[in-house]
């Protein structure tokens, strides 16, 4: 195995001190020093590049880099503030989903459009990843947010859900499918402008162009980044309002079935799906369950039809 690294030049001297007792004789143009820790050998290049060869290559450089202050793609914490900052103090278009994690309930995908000059009112609002605010101030703060921006949703409903998962589709390639729908949506039906067009990684970039090549219409220049909802308020945005449509959507379903239906997937979500199936029969859990989800098995192990 081969890494190869950039670091500092404080953590090159670092190194150069590190492996002095542990350097090689030969000399090697353009080389600093070579040396072999255990199975694994260093070359430093005068260029500021640091070559790792051996089985460990990947735990030693992965050491430097940390020390170096660097992240798993050999970016810097200087670096990532700075690039963090550029998506941030920016006017751009977010989008992310809700309801994946959910039983019951829907799958809901929202596109945001935030402009530069929107960025004080979403702070003051207290705008950010719908994961960390509790459900009432979602309540509270979405309709505030949905007057103030532009924004595009899709409701995927469980019955869909069941009907197209499985032959074919897992559930990145529905999330993929529904997130370049409400973002065509909002660079073709609005009138806008924008930066960047953001989205929060749940696919390597290929793949997901891979999962919507079948689709009629396809989002590009797309920008993905981890944690996304933390980095853009646009992709933090789309996150609250999908949150609160889930919300309403799956206070609707209490209401139809008469039942207190639980959110997630844990063992109370059990306890109530067996109440729905011994009142409403197993066919119910099709329109108001994702069947993929081991909670099924669980829900009607005991039953017998």
């Amino acid at each position: 195995m081969n890494v190869v690294i950039r670091v500092s030049n404080e953590t090159r001297e670092k190194m150069i001190e590190y492996y002095k007792d542990k350097r090689r004789d030969k000399v090697i143009p353009y080389v600093v020093f070579q040396a072999e820790d255990n199975d694994t050998v260093i070359t430093m290049y005068e260029s500021g590049k640091v070559m790792f060869q051996g089985v460990s290559a990947d735990v030693d450089a992965t050491m430097w880099r940390e020390m170096d202050g660097q992240d798993a793609e050999g970016v810097t914490k200087e670096e990532r503030e700075k690039k963090d900052k550029k998506y941030y103090n920016c006017t751009s278009i977010g989008s992310d989903e809700v309801g994946t994690g959910d039983y019951f309930g829907p799958i809901v995908v929202s596109s945001a459009y935030v402009r530069k000059e929107d960025i004080k009112f979403l702070e003051e609002l207290g705008i950010r990843d719908s994961k960390k605010l509790d459900d009432e101030k979602i309540k509270k703060i979405a309709p505030e947010l949905v007057k103030k921006i532009k924004y595009k949703s899709v409701i995927l409903t469980n019955s869909e859900y069941n009907q197209h998962y499985g032959g074919g589709y897992n559930i990145n390639k529905l999330k993929a499918i529904l997130h370049n729908k409400v973002l065509w949506q909002m660079t073709h039906e609005e009138d806008i402008t924008y930066d960047y067009i953001i989205v929060d990684e749940f696919a390597r970039e290929r793949r997901y162009y891979e999962y919507i090549s079948e689709s009629p219409n396809i989002q590009r220049g797309i920008t993905f980044m981890t944690k996304a909802e933390d980095k853009n308020l646009a992709v933090a945005a789309a996150s609250i309002i999908s949150r609160y449509i889930f919300l309403k959507e799956f206070d609707k379903m209490c209401d139809n079935i008469h039942l207190p239906l639980p959110k997630g997937a844990g063992a109370q979500v059990d306890i109530i799906g067996q109440e729905l199936v011994e009142k409403y029969g197993k066919e119910k859990l099709e329109e108001v369950a994702k069947l993929n989800f081991k909670n099924t098995e669980r829900i009607l192990r005991t039953k017998i039809f």
